[in-house]
């Protein structure tokens, strides 16, 4: 990866954040969540595509492949073989910082999830999801961000380790990763599980969670080479 294609990595995260927070100030969280919920709550919640395929299927396959990738490392079959062991390893570091930055960040929220709000028949009060320091909204918090998204938000650091030495699997990696991100996010959307801003926040911080250890690997790397001049 050349210096100019590094330096428009770094702008397009800055633009995507960007988009991230312009729908936070949207306040289009609650009209989204009204698509698919009313008083009555959230008709779809248990249908069996989003919550038996898409959320259970989703999350179990999530696992195997992350299993896939750390076995990988040291044995690496398919398209890992593209790879050296020093990416294989970014790989899997990437995904396992992407999982624990979402679930820390969870463990901390006060927001509760939209199926619990009292717009929907429930009990508890909109509250940001950047309160991290007030009380409780009056449900079981701990909605943000998106777990269930990071599943496939999670993979984007491959786009990174396969980048140098082979592009095309590095581009369809990565769109794959997003589109099935998306849809995790958009069935539980569907599900009341998630306002809109969770999935998008869960999709930045897992790039740029990815792009930070890239960042950080290269500069190893390239203090090394400069330490043994």
């Amino acid at each position: 990866m050349n210096i100019r294609m590094s330096g428009r990595l770094e702008w397009l995260t800055v633009a995507l954040l960007a988009v991230v927070l312009a729908w936070d100030a949207s306040g289009l969280d609650l009209r989204a969540a009204r698509l698919f919920g009313g008083p009555g709550g959230f008709p779809l919640k248990d249908h069996w595509l989003f919550e038996g395929v898409m959320h259970t299927g989703g999350r179990w396959l999530s696992w195997m492949l992350a299993a896939w990738v750390v076995i990988g490392i040291w044995r690496p079959t398919g398209c890992l073989h593209r790879i050296d062991v020093a990416e294989r390893i970014q790989l899997a570091a990437s995904l396992g910082a992407a999982v624990l930055l979402i679930s820390g960040m969870k463990k901390f929220s006060n927001t509760s999830c939209p199926a619990e709000l009292e717009v929907f028949g429930r009990t508890a009060r909109y509250v940001s999801h950047w309160a991290w320091f007030r009380a409780t909204d009056g449900g079981t918090g701990r909605c943000f961000p998106a777990g269930h998204a990071s599943a496939a938000f999670a993979f984007v650091g491959g786009y990174f380790a396969f980048i140098k030495r082979s592009p095309d699997i590095a581009r369809l990696w990565l769109a794959t990763a997003v589109l099935c991100g998306i849809a995790l996010g958009a069935a539980q959307q569907v599900r009341g599980a998630h306002f809109m801003s969770h999935t998008l926040w869960t999709a930045w911080l897992c790039w740029a969670s990815a792009l930070a250890i890239d960042r950080a690997r290269r500069g190893y790397v390239r203090f090394g080479r400069v330490s043994a001049v």
